[in-house]
């Protein structure tokens, strides 16, 4: 048994796009693949349930197509995955996951018995697929069909259908296991529900392309683990310099506030030493 500190070797990004049916899910997902392979399609496989979707866009390059067909088990699509991997397939794109949580919601259906207890039955099965998306060595894009979800309202004692937003074909909370939720409304545009990357939460909506792939290799190959970063904290010489660092390391701050604020106390006392003047002006000593 030993304890190591935490850090974060070069990531492969996990991450899910979600829209409704001709949001654009499978060409975002391409476009997050070309740049997350720097434009080696060759490198790219999608595992394909859309019914021939994946070769639509085979004019942007030559990537992988892996036709999966009913039943949609979890189990198929981690032999699919499996396939991938050994392959030496850098981008996995599974379009879509949807399928697999349908297949278990009718499987689900079909035990006989209590239905409470019979989800005990399901929960393994989903997730022994998910823990294989998450430990996969190459980048993951899944994406998830979203339906308008409806309420009945009533209105002059007449209930009327009311739509309020889009609810993902999947287990509430599966956004949770990923690094990265986009969602992508029928215009295209995207927009981060879920960001653990600190790359796209708060940003406005934008139209996914490479470069936006680019940026997720980026912060995967950073790997920038906390060891270095608390290296780089401790060699500042100014509180300009530490402030540079806050603001890069926005994404872990607390993490790093111990650090920062040491290193801050640090400089302080330092300036104070060369520049016992300063000292004076601020306040601290003026009582003499």
């Amino acid at each position: 048994m030993q304890l190591r500190q935490s850090e974060r070797r070069k990531a492969k990004i996990k991450m899910a796009l979600q829209g409704s049916a001709g949001s654009g899910k499978t060409y975002s997902s391409l476009l997050l693949a070309q740049g997350l392979t720097n434009g080696d399609f060759s490198k790219v496989a999608i595992i394909d349930t859309e019914n021939g979707s994946a070769d639509l866009y085979a004019h942007l390059g030559n990537y992988n197509v892996l036709t999966l067909t009913p039943p949609f088990t979890p189990d198929n699509y981690i032999k699919a995955i499996n396939v991938c991997e050994k392959a030496g397939i850098e981008v996995i794109i599974i379009d879509s996951i949807s399928h697999c949580w349908d297949y278990l919601l009718d499987y689900h259906s079909s035990l006989a018995g209590n239905s409470f207890t019979n989800w005990a039955k399901i929960k393994p099965l989903e997730k022994a697929f998910m823990d294989k998306i998450l430990q996969c060595d190459a980048h993951v894009i899944a994406t998830m069909r979203t339906k308008q979800d409806y309420v009945l309202n009533q209105k002059d004692g007449k209930f009327i259908p009311e739509k309020v937003g889009l609810k993902a074909v999947q287990r509430d909370g599966i956004d949770f296991e990923f690094t990265l939720v986009f969602d992508i409304d029928i215009k295209h545009f995207a927009v981060s529900s879920k960001d653990r990357t600190g790359l796209f939460m708060g940003k406005p909506e934008f139209t996914i392309n490479p470069s936006t792939g680019r940026k997720i290799l980026e912060w995967c190959n950073s790997g920038t683990n906390l060891q270095s970063a608390r290296e780089k904290i401790k060699n500042t010489r100014n509180l300009e310099e530490l402030n540079v660092l806050y603001n890069q390391y926005s994404n872990w701050r607390e993490l790093l506030e111990y650090d920062f604020k040491l290193q801050k106390d640090t400089i302080n006392s330092k300036e104070i030493l060369l520049n016992p003047k300063s000292l004076s002006t601020n306040g601290s000593t003026s009582h003499h």
